[in-house]
């Protein structure tokens, strides 16, 4: 299946689970062999791309803080892009800076996505059911991006992916399998580091820094 197609079957599933007043939103960065992909849950509306009005780019956490900070605790973007970032409203954010943001993280070997690409209007939890109908999804879109390293954040997200019940304080820095079409990943699963995560975002720092190297 190709990229262009995934992001259709996106847009047809965020009419169906998301809010039909808002966009859809796709992973971005280094999409050819990326040394680590990070998986988050679902997208939130305050990403300045969720809007209809919206016209550049669709990718994870536009317009948004405090990820970018976690971020660059791990290495992952400058302390200069970080800044720009912690100081600008997320009004501020045109399509040029996002590609900005989004060209470093290409450039440091990154690929950023959600297990759903579905936009609530409120911070409301998706079902289980609602992430297996993406889950095949995603399995193509690894498939394509072709990681070195997965991380799934949060206990919800790891456990669907990896087939297993999964408690991440029980499992920290564990390597775990993920056979797609007959390639082997290695996985781990990390605490969610933003919104109601956040308390645990020193700990999931402490985790990446090892699973990282």
């Amino acid at each position: 299946m190709e990229k262009i197609n995934l992001i259709n079957v996106y847009d047809t599933l965020q009419k169906k689970y998301g809010d039909k007043n808002l966009n859809s939103v796709y992973g971005g960065g280094c999409i050819k062999s990326p040394k680590v992909c990070f998986v988050f849950m679902n997208p939130t509306a305050k990403n300045i791309a969720t809007a209809k009005s919206w016209k550049g780019v669709r990718y994870q956490w536009l317009g948004t803080k405090p990820i970018w900070k976690f971020f660059n605790k791990l290495g992952l973007i400058s302390d200069e892009l970080n800044n720009e970032i912690q100081n600008k409203k997320a009004a501020d954010w045109t399509n040029e800076f996002c590609i900005e943001v989004y060209n470093e993280v290409k450039n440091n070997k990154f690929y950023i996505t959600n297990l759903a690409k579905c936009t609530q209007a409120d911070a409301r939890h998706l079902s289980d059911s609602v992430f297996l109908e993406y889950k095949k999804y995603l399995l193509l879109e690894l498939e394509q991006v072709n990681p070195k390293k997965i991380v799934f954040f949060g206990n919800q997200v790891s456990s669907i992916m990896l087939n297993q019940n999964i408690s991440v304080s029980n499992c920290r820095n564990q390597k775990f399998n993920l056979e797609i079409n007959n390639k082997n990943f290695d996985c781990y699963a990390v605490y969610y580091p933003v919104g109601n995560g956040f308390f645990n975002v020193d700990k999931a720092i402490e985790d990446l820094n090892k699973i990282l190297k």
